[in-house]
């Protein structure tokens, strides 16, 4: 389904390279519900979605902080073939405005946090390459089992039942990331 609606319940390979996260985001999800009805407790379900912003881990594996990082280091940023794959990234303070939105409401959810802005990693690595490091190249590696080709979010309900949506531009993002990194890798700003 693509954009992903709170209904899609999605379509996983269990034992997959990736299942752990993926089917970990699900049973977290029933053990909430679970919970909701066997003992009357209130719970809220956010769906979120690629998150991105200063202080990430610099080499956890996600497409932002990896591109980040190769550029400040001066590395080729490393595209998953084929590249076209899309994702959606939501900067890290419009999360937590959508999130405290969602605790200090009576809507149990679920419900999309993210940014409907949609990308191919090499629109972001190219945004990356521009904004953080006109000189490095961009290579294309071997894909990850099981990688989505498409994630972006519908958030009609956090629009409509929140009274929330992302404010920050994924250009006016990513460079706020940069002075960060370059500090925690000890890389300075060439002149």
């Amino acid at each position: 389904m693509h954009p992903q609606d709170e209904t899609y319940w999605g379509n996983v390979n269990p034992i997959g390279v990736r299942s752990c996260y993926d089917e970990g985001k699900r049973v977290a999800e029933t053990l909430m519900y679970d919970y909701h009805r066997q003992h009357g407790i209130e719970i809220r379900i956010a769906r979120i979605f690629n998150t991105y912003g200063p202080r990430m881990n610099i080499d956890d594996g996600r497409v932002v902080s990896n591109f980040i990082a190769q550029a400040v280091r001066g590395e080729p940023l490393t595209v998953q073939a084929p590249g076209t794959q899309t994702r959606s990234f939501c900067y890290v303070s419009d999360m937590v405005d959508g999130l405290i939105r969602l605790m200090e409401g009576d809507n149990t959810g679920p419900i999309n946090i993210g940014n409907p802005g949609e990308f191919t990693m090499l629109e972001l690595a190219e945004t990356v390459k521009e904004l953080i490091n006109p000189d490095v190249e961009i290579i294309s590696v071997e894909n990850t089992p099981d990688d989505p080709r498409q994630r972006k979010p519908d958030i009609t309900k956090a629009k409509e039942l929140l009274g929330w949506e992302p404010k920050i531009k994924l250009r006016d993002g990513l460079p706020l990331m940069e002075d960060d990194f370059r500090t925690r890798l000890g890389v300075t700003r060439k002149n």
